[in-house]
């Protein structure tokens, strides 16, 4: 049921293992492409070409994506290799003695890590807007908008043909987001079921993990069953898929019943452009012959979202402890989470992770109605760069004040919250040429079920040929 993309990640290793391209031939062309466009978007940073070249002339991993360019988040994703500003200045140029669980399993995949791609300061914002690249990342669209955050650089960079396929993570929104902003899938899978270590046990209190921007979900799916499992010592583990998720893309999945929400979930009017792609998609779910019935998930969405705000505000300023007199560089949003976290008692975190659990919870009772719930990714189409500014001073105002993160983007920390899977699928564009993701979620666990569905949506309206202004990739 997979759909050929001749631009994505399986398509260049297909030509590599057949001998009509090389590894080095790629990197070349990754490189000229970084020179072609990234003065226009700001996307991709800390180039490391001799690592690159050193991992081809060592000799790549036979895995299956062997001598395909790829790139990680600048955030998480440790390698001793690969230094990270970490989207902060404070934290120019840390280095690493270690490599991360995660990326030791990206790299026997066989790619060429050859650079990170940009992302706001601590991953709190919805764009990519930090101090430390010298200007904000910008749409492929349109780069008077935004790419979304906090893996907006690795959104850009995918969007504009630099590489077919890129690391991300996904702590409210971080992988969907800039999916939805860049017309690409994004999926973030069932809490815990990537590794977190060795550095941490968990993200967020379970909230983040780590996830992929890709221009097919074949490419997805491959990374993520290649990442997939727990590491030694991880507190715990997502429920294991009895399918992997290349083998849940090879066949249909069964008719489903699909809940469509086409307002927020606490019954707030989105966009017309996003509630008419929630309609266009629920028509196109049911020409397939899935069954689409209205939904609206009974939750305690505000309070889920309260809580988010603690939990990462104290995440924020665990991050910045070790910074002590450097704290004065960091970018006014992340300067005021710090202070919020102040008033934050260690009963008040607790009681915000228990409120959290029980969201969870809340949300798993509403799908017993239905098998998927369908919503817009984003309550409005792309925002302009400088709404969101990381140099704001009101942490909370910024993420749930009226006009906030939370109301321009309503849907997707609902999922990290409750931990179940959620992806964003490029079904859409609006008059203005914009993209406009519909956000598909499913109960905890049944990734498969929901990476089968977004295949078939791939497969019965692609979107691989669509290219955005904004490209260097093959005509």
């Amino acid at each position: 049921m997979t759909t050929n993309n001749p631009d994505d990640a399986t398509s260049l290793a297909q030509l590599i293992a057949s001998g009509a391209a090389s590894p080095s031939e790629l990197l070349d062309d990754a490189l000229a492409r970084v020179k072609a466009v990234n003065p226009a978007l700001n996307a991709v940073v800390l180039l490391q070409e001799d690592v690159a070249r050193r991992s081809i002339r060592d000799g790549l991993p036979d895995g299956p994506f062997k001598g395909v360019p790829f790139l990680i988040k600048d955030l998480g994703a440790e390698s001793v290799d690969f230094p990270s500003h970490n989207g902060s200045i404070p934290l120019s140029d840390t280095r690493y003695t270690y490599d991360s669980e995660i990326y030791r399993r990206m790299r026997a995949t066989g790619v060429v890590t050859f650079g990170r791609t940009t992302s706001p300061e601590g991953g709190i914002g919805p764009v990519t807007e930090a101090a430390v690249y010298d200007g904000p990342t910008r749409n492929p669209w349109d780069v008077s908008r935004t790419s979304g955050g906090s893996s907006g650089g690795a959104g850009a960079a995918v969007a504009a043909g630099i590489v077919p396929l890129a690391h991300g993570s996904d702590g409210g929104g971080s992988v969907r987001i800039p999916a939805s902003s860049s017309g690409l899938f994004g999926f973030k899978a069932t809490r815990a079921r990537f590794p977190d270590g060795p550095a941490a046990g968990e993200g967020w209190a379970g909230m983040a993990i780590d996830g992929f921007l890709s221009r097919s979900v074949r490419d997805n799916a491959t990374m993520m069953d290649a990442c997939a499992g727990p590491d030694a010592g991880a507190p715990y583990a997502a429920p294991a898929m009895e399918i992997s998720y290349s083998a849940a893309i090879a066949r249909p999945p069964r008719r489903l019943r699909i809940g469509i929400c086409d307002t927020t979930f606490t019954g707030a009017a989105i966009h017309p452009d996003c509630k008419a792609a929630v309609a266009a998609a629920a028509k196109l779910l049911e020409s397939l012959g899935h069954t689409v019935v209205p939904a609206c998930p009974k939750a305690d969405h505000n309070g889920m979202m309260r809580a988010w705000t603690k939990i990462v505000a104290c995440g924020t300023a665990l991050s910045a402890r070790g910074l002590r007199e450097r704290q004065k560089d960091l970018q006014g949003v992340s300067k005021s989470a710090i202070r919020y976290a102040q008033d934050i008692s260690g009963a008040d975190y607790l009681k915000a992770v228990g409120d959290i659990h029980s969201y969870g919870r809340q949300m798993a009772a509403a799908f017993a109605d239905y098998d998927i719930l369908l919503s817009a990714t984003l309550a409005e189409p792309p925002a302009k760069v400088g709404r969101f500014t990381h140099e704001r001073d009101d942490y909370e105002a910024y993420r749930i004040g009226e006009g906030g993160v939370f109301s321009y983007s309503p849907f997707c920390a609902a999922f990290n919250a409750s931990g179940q899977p959620a992806a964003s699928v490029p079904l859409h564009w609006n008059d203005e040429g914009l993209p406009i993701g519909i956000h598909l979620a499913a109960p905890f666990g049944e990734d498969a079920t929901l990476i089968a569905l977004c295949a078939e949506c791939e497969q019965a309206q692609p979107w691989a040929l669509r290219k955005p202004p904004v490209w260097c990739g093959k005509p």
